[in-house]
Formats: structure tokens, C-alpha cells, sequence
């Protein structure tokens, strides 16, 4: 004889089968699971988006904050049918390619888990350039890795009496992430988490937001493909990988440009 679960009793189910799917990964445990990410990997943003919609079916998600947009910025007040276009005023997005990250943030938004912009707003960047007290916020071992990423990330071709202010930058964007998981943290029912979803040196343990979380903070670190040395992560997670064109030699095409030399 074929039994059926009733509608309710089969929601119960599904729940309960994510939450043991959950555990089984090792991360229903952590009250912060920080997923670091290549932005031009669609198969990384794809399985965050599935880490969502898996998440807030088993009832563990308490928010989702992003990078992809600033602190201040939230869907609280928005329906679960709101329209794609709402979602995209409330959190005031630009810059950013809404394809790449639309179902990640629509998971949350249907389940009813609050998205929250984490970045550092544009209109501080100016100022935190020149916020020398940022300096004393990192060691200088960190400092020192964060002035290679920074250099490495333009390629070589930022000038070097600007690094100290785009290290600046990083770290003021590492702080304003950590605050608004922290805060969505402390909101939190109890037994509930707070994902995040930023770029990898960003989530890296060794010099990005977890080192701006409080000490007591359980944290887990999820980042995509094969281990790269010099980032810090728990868990590697295999990814599929989207050949992207070289970006230094679009940047340097950009600067020569720019120059009237291109």
C-alpha cells in the first residue's frame, strides 16, 4: 500500500531533510557561513543561490548580507512577490551585474530572509582614503598581504602613493561587512545564521571580515575550485569555471585610452 504525506506533513519533511543535509555539510553549526567568490563565476553564484533556497526551506536563514550592495541598504520592508525592479530600488543596486546575483538575492526575498547591503557606501570612499586611523585597525602582516592584493588586483599599474589608501578601502569595506553580519547576528532568533556572500579576499580568514568579527563568532569559510594559496578557507567546494577575458590587458587598454595613446 502507497502512503502519501499530506501537504503540511510533507513541508515538514523537505525542511527537515535540508536541515540533515545541512548538518552533513558541516554548516548548520556555524552561526556565520562566509562564502567567498570569484565575480565572473556563474557556477559559484549559482550554488550560493542554491545554499540560499536550501537554507531558508530548512528555517535556519536569519539574512543574507551582500557585497553587492551598500550598507544601509535592505529588503525588510518588500512582500515576498515583490518584483525584481523593487528589489533592485530598495537595495539602491549599480555597479554590480544584477544577472550574476539575482537569484541569489531573489531566493532570500521569496522565502521572506531580509537581504542587507554590507559594502562600504560609495559616498565614504573619498574620506576613508585619507582615514589614516584605519591603519592601526589590521596588523602589519595583514597590511602588508593586503598591499599585494591590492597592487596584484590593478595589476600593477596603481600607482604606489595610492595603495595605502585603496588598503584603506578594503579594510573599511571588511569592517562595514562584519558589522552588518554582526548585527543581523544579534537580531537573530536563536538557533538561527547569518550567510554572506563577498568577493574571496574579502571572506579570506587571514585578512578579510572574519577578522572583524568578534572572537566568540562561530565562523565557516566556503570558498569555490581548487585551493589557492594565500587564501584562508575551511571548505573548498568544486566549482565549474567560465574562461573570462585577461582583465589586465582590459585595464591597460582602458589607461592607454584614457592617455590618447590607444
Amino acid at each position: 500500500m502507497t502512503h502519501r504525506l499530506s501537504m503540511p506533513r510533507a513541508a515538514s519533511f523537505r525542511a527537515h531533510l535540508a536541515t540533515a543535509l545541512l548538518l552533513a555539510a558541516g554548516l548548520a553549526d556555524a552561526a556565520v557561513l562566509i562564502f567567498g567568490e570569484q565575480h565572473d563565476q556563474p557556477d559559484q553564484q549559482r550554488q550560493v543561490a542554491d545554499e540560499v533556497r536550501q537554507r531558508a526551506a530548512a528555517g535556519t536563514l536569519a539574512a543574507v548580507v551582500i557585497e553587492m550592495a551598500d550598507r544601509g541598504r535592505d529588503t525588510r520592508a518588500l512582500p515576498a512577490d515583490a518584483s525584481e525592479a523593487q528589489v533592485r530600488e530598495a537595495l539602491a543596486w549599480n555597479g554590480w551585474p544584477w544577472e550574476a546575483y539575482a537569484e541569489v538575492v531573489m531566493n532570500a526575498v521569496r522565502a521572506r530572509v531580509p537581504v542587507l547591503g554590507g559594502n562600504l557606501p560609495r559616498a565614504a570612499m573619498r574620506e576613508t582614503m585619507r582615514d589614516e586611523t584605519l591603519d592601526a585597525q589590521v596588523g602589519d602582516t595583514v597590511r602588508e598581504l593586503l598591499t599585494r592584493e591590492v597592487r596584484d588586483g590593478h595589476c600593477g599599474l596603481l600607482p604606489q602613493s595610492q595603495e595605502p589608501g585603496m588598503v584603506r578601502i578594503q579594510v573599511a569595506r571588511d569592517r562595514a561587512m562584519a558589522a552588518t553580519v554582526a548585527q543581523a547576528h544579534a537580531d537573530a532568533a536563536p538557533g538561527r545564521d547569518v550567510l554572506l556572500l563577498a568577493g574571496a579576499q574579502h571572506a579570506s580568514r587571514d585578512r578579510g571580515v572574519p577578522l572583524h568579527l568578534s572572537a566568540g563568532t562561530s565562523t565557516r569559510i566556503v570558498m569555490f575550485g581548487q585551493p589557492v594559496a594565500g587564501l584562508v578557507a575551511d571548505e573548498w567546494r568544486p566549482a565549474a569555471v567560465s574562461p573570462q577575458p585577461d582583465a589586465c590587458e582590459e585595464l591597460r587598454q582602458q589607461l592607454q585610452r584614457r592617455e590618447g595613446r590607444g
